[in-house]
């Protein structure tokens, strides 16, 4: 199925007129079947970035969400504005308080849900790999099977009524996957299961032993040495053609990926597409 994909949102600008940049990550997927969000960004940017890039929210069949950060899912009333009623597709734990750092920074979602709801959000939120639309899935929760791949100590969350904070499992960290005519394409929101983790299990799930693209935020800008090596290694095991890096990879990280890979290497900033 021919795709195209649109990044809305994103800490870096690729377009001469108009983009705005923010912390955050948000991107437009066009299919011959349908036309879908997935993530919104802090809400910074989205509603002009996709006015500048052509892409009419009020369009969109319906909308993913990677997991509950500010960063990803801010966004999210602007879009409702845009679009009205329309199915939001994400995780349980999409809603719980998260914070970041010794300050305790809160980073969760920073609205009701029923007030997402009030502006047309129709949460459907599972566990399980789902098809959102043909050849269109989100992973559900991603089996943590490495021993490198360890999450950041600096997140932590009351993940149920009543317990005291801990470190945030970020179960809800969810993946979009596209079985596009080129082969697989995984957008990632933030990898918080990490990247190799997510790899193995959409290539299980999807009976499939390559992967033509991996687009988003990567989240090995707070990655060990350890971590970052054993997922250059998975990149060239897994046959990886093109690797668009955005959001949390960091400039060192991204820069130490182009030097070993540049042919295959391209930058996810807002106005960066990739087609399938």
């Amino acid at each position: 199925m021919k795709t195209k994909l649109t990044i809305l949102c994103e800490n870096s600008v690729g377009i001469p007129f108009g983009g705005i940049g923010e912390h955050g990550f948000a991107c437009h997927v066009e299919t011959e079947k349908g036309t879908y969000l997935f993530d919104t960004g802090q809400g910074l940017g989205i509603t002009q970035n996709a006015t500048v890039l052509q892409k009419n929210l009020s369009k969109i069949d319906n909308i993913m969400i990677s997991h509950g950060h500010y960063d990803h899912v801010g966004g999210l009333p602007a879009v409702l504005q845009r679009c009205g009623p329309v199915d939001v597709f994400g995780h349980p734990d999409m809603f719980v308080d998260r914070f970041w750092g010794e300050a305790q920074r809160f980073i969760g979602i920073p609205y009701r849900r029923t007030y997402l709801e009030s502006l047309g959000a129709n949460f459907k939120l599972g566990r399980k790999m789902i098809e959102v639309g043909p050849s269109v899935y989100l992973t559900g929760e991603i089996p943590r099977q490495t021993s490198f791949e360890t999450g950041d100590p600096q997140m932590t969350a009351y993940t149920a009524a009543g317990e005291k904070q801990q470190p945030d499992p970020l179960l809800d960290d969810l993946s979009l996957v596209i079985d596009s005519d080129k082969g697989v394409i995984i957008v990632l929101g933030c990898a918080h299961a990490g990247m190799v983790n997510i790899i193995r299990y959409v290539l299980k799930e999807l009976n499939r032993d390559r992967i033509y693209a991996i687009l988003g935020g990567t989240h090995l800008g707070f990655s060990s040495d350890e971590q970052f090596s054993e997922t250059m290694k998975a990149l060239d095991q897994y046959q990886i053609e093109l690797l668009g890096v955005s959001h949390c990879t960091g400039l060192e990280k991204s820069a130490q990926i182009y030097a070993r890979m540049p042919e295959r290497f391209f930058f996810g900033c807002v106005g960066a597409t990739l087609e399938g």
